[in-house]
């Protein structure tokens, strides 16, 4: 496996009274795009803001390309990227404008700062657009914007604090391609985001943070694979969820889940059962079924089962 290039050990971190981290390890391979999955408080944007070197842990250190996030941080922020939850571009400059202003920011000479906005305005589908107002863009363009802001220095590491919220499908999908284009050429990626889906798209490991340490870490197919396939069951008449919940605890050992107003969803023991005697006992029970099927559970499925946050039946 490829060194790890983001590396924390034992990070703490505390508000007054609140732990936001209690012993917060993470290690992320060079190359590679990590998702950062946890509930709301669970201390994902501080660890971005510690590791981006703009707050200091409590205890415990962390590495970014071998420097020292406290000791090392000129060196830190040399190596990388950040672009958070909002963005951070000048509504009242156009694109091209902006990225040439952060360009200088950057120290860069005017001239590489023009070379490298409008290099960046072309890779990212933005050249038509260049010469308007950032005013006018759309969010999913804004937010494209704000993100090659973030790349000026083509940084090793790039920071991403839920670089998607709030944003339409089609937008997303092209923020995703973009990230994908970055980690291809070698950039490594540190993404937080309350999308799972995201998560499952792009990231090659996923970390889940809840009450201020990571409570689990693996690939996408790790994390679905600990909880085993799972029944997803139609009902035909949504009055039947009760009689229906009760014949799936008794085939699965434990509650189903609501997935909907006429759907439940249950994981199934090791080697499951042939869908023909779930049928059987669901008919026993006089429960109608519109749909049966055995399915691979879905990231958002782990997150609940992991943090606890489920709606059962009962």
């Amino acid at each position: 496996m490829t060194d790890p290039i983001v590396v924390a050990e034992g990070l703490h971190k505390s508000f007054g009274g609140t732990h936001a981290f209690r012993g917060l390890d993470l290690s992320v391979p060079k190359g590679t795009v990590c998702g950062v999955l946890g509930p709301n408080g669970a201390g994902k944007t501080t660890a971005v803001r510690i590791l981006a070197t703009l707050s200091d842990p409590d205890a415990g250190h962390a590495r970014i390309a071998g420097y020292d996030v406290v000791r090392e941080a000129d060196q830190v922020r040399a190596r990388i990227g950040l672009a958070g939850q909002y963005a951070a571009v000048d509504e009242k400059l156009t694109g091209r404008g902006n990225l040439r202003m952060f360009g200088r920011l950057y120290r860069l000479s005017r001239r590489e700062a023009h070379r490298r906005a409008d290099e960046l305005l072309e890779r990212f589908g933005l050249t038509d657009a260049a010469d308007r107002q950032v005013a006018g863009y759309s969010g999913g363009m804004r937010r494209r914007l704000d993100l090659i802001t973030s790349l000026i220095l083509r940084p090793e590491v790039l920071f991403l604090d839920e670089p998607t919220t709030g944003l339409d499908p089609r937008s997303r999908g092209q923020i995703w391609d973009s990230l994908r284009e970055l980690v291809a050429d070698g950039t490594t990626v540190l993404l937080t985001t309350q999308y799972l889906d995201e998560a499952d798209q792009l990231a090659d490991g996923i970390v889940v943070i809840d009450h201020g340490q990571v409570i689990t870490s693996g690939t996408p197919d790790e994390l679905k694979a600990t909880i085993g396939d799972r029944l997803d069951v139609v009902l035909e008449d949504p009055a039947a969820l009760r009689p229906a919940a009760t014949v799936l605890n008794a085939l699965a050992g434990t509650d189903p889940t609501m997935t909907g107003t006429d759907q439940l969803s249950v994981p199934l023991p090791g080697g499951g059962f042939r869908l023909a005697h779930i049928v059987r006992e669901l008919d026993r029970a006089g429960v109608a079924a519109a749909d049966v099927k055995v399915r691979r559970p879905t990231l958002d499925e782990v997150f609940l089962r992991l943090t606890d946050r489920k709606e059962t039946v009962r």
